[in-house]
């Protein structure tokens, strides 16, 4: 397969075969070296094969083998002839980042580290198979997908500002109910306000460097400055509503004779029974992603007062909260015209840049948050949209570090490291349900992520504002 060079951090796989579009690939040289050890580049190609494809299919320097996209993976779909694929948001639906700042520095923190971390963790259930504290019923179920943060708000926790901070304000309209199945709501009643396993996590972060003043001022952070990052999605419920999903669309393949390149690539025409059906319950997914982050946030708040005295929660600003396992209707520009299309960001982040009008007020003159965080050995970094990204990709970066082991992998690789003792060594206290579970998510298993983080300001799709770097870290 033959990548060109188009600019620095940008390259390109030309149209061929079953391809109606070419590739763009956002990376450093090396970062991309790394995306040739799998399937990444394959199963792009195969996307970028899939009907009413627009411009261009696209990988994020962070991008590894995934379900069907690749994981970084970002396309956009026309909306008479395109299609709607559960593999382009995979099966963690709305998996986000949500940060929240702080009045306290790094000198007030660093002696309640250890107390600060283990209240988290006994506060916040993590691990697989967590169960939360909160016991619902169906019709609460129902009222709290539908509703999305504003539910959790009404019901005491948190505020109506932090709405207004979370990508879709919290709540994707149109989620139904009906579009559910009854294994899908049996796993989602008992897991709002879990962290989960794999790569999730809540980490207490120090702002170490503010790369931007102006921008970092508008989001209300500065050096030295103690935050709060989680990291989590929809759990068992969002995975469930993509199996049922994937399966429903098999069919769907058949009847409407779509021509896909991996069996992986399941589809549906936009405006079909079918995908009308996937989005629906992929709306309540995303909407319950964003309702667990948001009570995860709220005894986040708790465990502060309960450390650092009362009403320290007062001054816990919600920065932004972001998807980056999602599809959604936009407008973009296409051929000079703005044009509705379905954007998929399988592992890719929204950048949007200022003026847009689905920013929050306080950033509509600045560009959106954009967080993206590393591993629990090193840095994370907050990022504001470019214009550039708005014309080149749909207005799309990052998510993350991005993996070059695979869990197992990374657990055979690096058996019989002490990485909690590592990390301790480093500064950073976990407390984790495994040991094992470490393994899985060393930093050894990442990307760098300056590297990735450079690939995408060299490209001018993201800036960097501000890099964190972690204190303390709870795992799954």
């Amino acid at each position: 397969m033959e990548i060109e060079k188009i600019k620095d951090c940008i390259w390109e796989i030309k149209k061929t075969g079953n391809m109606k579009v070419p590739v763009h690939v956002y990376a450093k040289e090396n970062v991309l070296e790394l995306m040739k050890r799998d399937r990444t580049f394959n199963q792009i190609s195969n996307v970028a094969s899939l009907p009413g494809i627009i411009n261009k299919a696209m990988v994020m320097p962070d991008g590894h083998e995934g379900y069907g996209f690749p994981i970084g993976g970002v396309a956009a779909f026309d909306m008479e002839e395109g299609i709607i694929s559960p593999g382009g948001v995979g099966f963690d639906i709305n998996c986000g980042v949500r940060l929240i700042a702080t009045n306290l520095t790094k000198k007030d923190v660093i002696p309640l580290k250890k107390k600060l971390v283990d209240e988290l963790y006994s506060e916040i259930p993590s691990g697989v198979g967590s169960k939360s504290r909160l016991r619902f019923n169906t019709n609460e179920l129902h009222e709290a997908v539908t509703n999305g943060v504003n539910w959790a708000i009404e019901k005491g926790y948190g505020t109506k500002t932090d709405a207004t901070h979370c990508e879709e304000d919290g709540c994707m309209q149109g989620a139904d109910f009906e579009a559910l199945s009854e294994k899908a709501i049996k796993r989602g009643k008992p897991q709002f306000g879990t962290l989960g396993a794999g790569n999730h996590f809540l980490e207490i972060d120090v702002v170490q460097d503010i790369l931007d003043t102006d921008v970092a001022n508008k989001f209300n952070l500065r050096q030295d400055q103690v935050v709060v990052q989680i990291h989590s999605g929809s759990r068992g419920f969002g995975h469930q509503i993509c199996s049922d999903s994937i399966q429903d669309l098999r069919k769907a393949v058949k009847k409407y004779d779509l021509q896909i390149s991996d069996p992986q690539l399941v589809c549906a025409p936009l405006g079909s029974d079918e995908a009308d059906k996937y989005i629906k319950a992929m709306k309540c997914a995303v909407n319950y992603a964003f309702i667990n982050r948001h009570m995860m946030m709220h005894w986040t708040r708790h465990v502060f007062d309960k450390v650092f005295g009362k009403d320290t929660s007062e001054d816990m600003k919600l920065v932004y909260d972001v998807c980056h396992n999602i599809a959604k209707f936009e407008k973009h520009k296409v051929n000079g015209k703005m044009q509705d299309l379905c954007i998929h960001r399988k592992g890719a982040t929204r950048a949007f840049a200022k003026g847009r009008e689905e920013l929050p007020n306080d950033y509509i003159n600045v560009g959106q948050p954009v967080l993206i965080p590393g591993s629990m050995g090193t840095s994370s970094y907050v990022l504001v949209g470019q214009e550039y990204a708005m014309e080149n990709t749909w207005g799309s970066t990052c998510h993350g570090a991005g993996r070059v082991m695979s869990r197992k992998g990374a657990i055979t690789k690096l058996k019989g490291r002490n990485l909690k003792n590592e990390l301790m060594n480093k500064g950073i206290y976990v407390k984790s349900s495994s040991d094992e579970m470490l393994l899985e998510e060393a930093p050894d298993a990442y990307k760098n992520i300056d590297d990735v983080i450079s690939s995408v300001q060299t490209a001018g799709i993201s800036r960097p504002v501000a890099r964190m770097v972690p204190i303390g870290v709870v795992k799954g």
